[in-house]
């Protein structure tokens, strides 16, 4: 399998990594025919977490590979923000992995800026994470998260992080831009290394996967962390690595244009369609993805389709920011105007005038409008 270098660690990783998510709802010799299956098969980046079953996945981890220790790199993550508490988080996942040290220890999931200060600061998880790498017990120290990346970006900016992994994929690019336009090219410049993750939306590209997979690993990151609960995935995710080619720029724009998660709905955030009144609609946009990742239209769905949205919607619980950056915008959505010229400015098709409705009622609470 293809590697790639992982910013300045000097580690190389297999384009694909193994995400240990699901290995919670995997059985426990299927889970470690799937690990040995992906290291036999060039893989090198096993990946999990303290919080995935309580540390059940970690414990499948240890059970299936300590025995190979030295043919991957090993990773594992903790929410916790306090010195005290990444120590003894980190102490437990040795145990659980069977191992005397990870080779990434992640900062996992410090959403706002405040929470980043939190883990920087005195005290802070960053601290033990300092004292675990002198104790031989993590090599590098890495940050993830999701959504809309500003607690990330903030870590990023001002600690010297080695890694960096957030999710990249074709849907969320026009819900959270921030993460391939502005934090991708910090990371590069800075030399941190950037993994990727959700390439299907968690899920919600799941009718078109290899696309979903390619757009992500055209991205200029060392991997690309799936998770993988059957065999079957784990060999379509292995032809898709040995069989990889890029999406070209024109491609990827067919893509945007026909993508049918996208549809008729999600604003590709293309700016040509400013009201007279010098209302930006993708502004209003952007704070709809942050709300439920422009995922409800108001129409009723087919019933997969639903449930999906339903579950992944409000994921990464940002409702409450996205009505504030509403709040901030200077210019807001007149429930009772008339924006219907604006939708001829569209080339994807939205019925801007109806979307800019829908948006300004979910994020003015005024739901009932619809």
């Amino acid at each position: 399998m293809e590697k790639r270098a992982l910013g300045n660690t000097g580690l190389q990783l297999s384009i694909i990594g193994f995400g240990g998510f699901h290995l919670v709802e995997t059985p426990r010799r299927e889970a470690s025919v799937l690990l040995n299956t992906y290291l036999d098969r060039g893989g090198n980046y096993v990946e999990t977490a303290e919080s995935y079953g309580d540390g059940v996945s970690e414990r499948k981890v240890g059970e299936a590979l300590s025995h190979r220790r030295s043919e991957f790199i090993l990773a594992t993550k903790t929410k916790d923000r306090t010195r005290r508490g990444a120590l003894s988080a980190l102490e437990q996942s040795l145990k659980r992995l069977r191992t005397d040290h990870v080779d990434l220890f992640f900062m996992h999931e410090p959403q706002s800026v405040e929470d980043a200060k939190a883990l920087l600061g005195p005290g802070g998880a960053a601290e033990g994470f300092a004292e675990a790498k002198k104790a031989g017990k993590a090599r590098f120290l890495a940050v993830s998260g999701h959504g809309r990346p500003a607690g990330i970006q903030y870590c990023v900016e001002h600690h010297p992080f080695d890694v960096l992994m957030t999710g990249f994929n074709y849907y969320d690019r026009f819900n959270f831009p921030q993460a391939e336009g502005e934090l991708l090219p910090l990371c590069l410049e800075k030399g941190v290394g950037v993994l990727g993750m959700k390439a299907l939306a968690d899920g919600y590209l799941y009718q078109n996967p290899v696309a979903a997979i390619r757009y992500t690993l055209g991205l200029p990151i060392a991997s690309l962390v799936l998770g993988i609960n059957t065999l079957d995935y784990l060999e379509q995710d292995l032809a898709l690595a040995e069989s990889f080619e890029p999406m070209g720029d024109e491609e990827k724009e067919e893509l945007y244009r026909t993508a049918p998660e996208l549809g008729s709905y999600v604003c590709r955030q293309c700016g040509k369609c400013r009201a007279p009144d010098g209302l930006a609609p993708w502004e209003v946009f952007l704070a709809e993805g942050l709300f439920d990742r422009q995922m409800s239209d108001y129409t009723v769905p087919p019933p997969d389709r639903y449930a999906l949205q339903e579950r992944l919607k409000h994921w990464f619980l940002q409702t409450d920011w996205a009505r504030e950056e509403y709040r901030k915008l200077d210019r807001k959505v007149d429930p009772q105007g008339d924006y219907s010229a604006l939708n001829a400015l569209c080339p994807y098709g939205i019925d801007v005038d109806r979307k800019l409705k829908i948006a300004h009622a979910k994020l003015a609470g005024d739901e009932y409008l619809f």
